[in-house]
């Protein structure tokens, strides 16, 4: 027991603080995945859609300290009922996604680790396991340090979790786990690799013959019965190759233009998910910048979810020398955790990217 229960809590403790750490990187990525799960498809609680971020600070900065404690043996009692209640909680989740298949990431580790939904559910199974074991045999977790300092330690992670969610929010993740992040080429990961694994399906042909239903399975090959064709069900039974980037266009007027786009050796796009909710006190300092990015030769496009009503109006009152194009939202919420950002490219790589409080860092050389 003893050395089950040194097990459990570094494992434990461990394993919350890296997903902790991994999603206070990227806090807004966080959000996302909240808004979706809370959206009227999944748990049917979109009023809580407009408070996502701040959930998502608060749950990752508590899910750090739940760890920190835990190796700490800081307020045992307090730590292990707070594991319990999240990893309970986090269980029902994943089981929920993945019986029902409503969202297929659950976020655990951000961009960083993606798990299917059952691989989820069962790492949260065995962390459910030995959290009960914490639950059980909580009074034998001793404190490394008399309280006073376990205290300060904790405030101390808390002030920190806090200084690096602030700069995160104000710029871009630290480190990004995206295909998009600054080197990555566009087109090479949008390739599919010579020897990809390809996807399996498997066929379920029903006929009629001589009164009676028969069911013959298949890789795809119509089967050979002397009888009436009913019905055939599909099924894949093994995913095959999907490259990091896909469903990835830039479409004016019902065209895709993403492949020319991509080979122009001077590009700067202006990404804007939803330029409603785009902050709009930047706009101006986002005309000079664009402005200067097309005095030294850069062709300058935007890139919104927006109807092109409202790109045509904001394109009319900020004056700017581009025009919008349209992207899916989701895609321009993975390109850039900004709204708007704006990237540099070179024939399709990416060679600067910056949340809109650091347009001055840009450089068109």
């Amino acid at each position: 027991m003893k050395y089950l229960l040194a097990v459990s809590r570094i494992l434990v403790g461990a394993l919350f603080i890296i997903s902790g750490l991994i999603k206070l990187n990227d806090p807004v990525g966080f959000s996302f995945k909240l808004e979706e799960y809370f959206s009227v498809g999944v748990l049917d609680l979109p009023f809580l859609e407009p408070y996502a971020l701040a959930i998502s600070l608060f749950v990752v900065i508590f899910e750090v300290l739940v760890g920190v404690t835990l190796l700490l043996g800081y307020r045992a009692r307090l730590t292990v009922w707070s594991l319990l209640l999240m990893i309970l909680f986090f269980t029902f989740l994943t089981f929920y996604s993945a019986y029902f298949n409503k969202v297929t990431d659950c976020g655990c580790f951000g961009d960083a680790i993606k798990l299917t939904p059952w691989e989820s559910f069962t790492k949260d199974l065995v962390l459910l396991l030995f959290i009960l074991v914490l639950f059980r045999w909580h009074r034998y977790i001793k404190p490394l340090f008399p309280p006073r300092t376990g205290g300060t330690v904790v405030i101390l992670a808390v002030l920190a979790c806090a200084f690096y969610a602030n700069y995160v929010l104000n710029h871009l993740p630290v480190i990004d786990f995206r295909p998009y992040k600054i080197g990555a080429n566009i087109q090479e990961g949008m390739g599919i690799p010579e020897g990809a694994p390809k996807a399996v399906f498997e066929y379920a042909w029903t006929f009629e013959v001589n009164g009676e239903r028969q069911t013959h399975i298949t890789r795809g090959e119509y089967p050979a019965v002397d009888g009436e064709f009913i019905e055939v069900e599909t099924t894949e039974i093994q995913k095959g190759y999907e490259p990091p980037i896909h469903d990835f266009t830039i479409e004016r007027e019902g065209q895709d233009y993403a492949g020319v786009l991509l080979e122009e050796d001077k590009l700067v796009m202006v990404v804007a998910y939803d330029l409603a909710k785009s902050d709009e006190t930047v706009f101006g300092e986002l005309k000079t910048v664009t402005d200067n990015a097309m005095d030294h030769g850069y062709r300058v496009i935007g890139m919104s979810a927006s109807d092109e009503a409202l790109t045509s109006s904001v394109v009319h009152q900020y004056n700017f020398g581009f025009d919008f194009y349209f992207t899916d939202q989701t895609t321009l919420k993975t390109i850039v955790r900004s709204n708007p950002g704006v990237l540099v490219l070179r024939k399709g790589t990416i060679v600067q990217k910056v949340h809109y409080n650091d347009l001055e860092a840009l450089q068109f050389p």
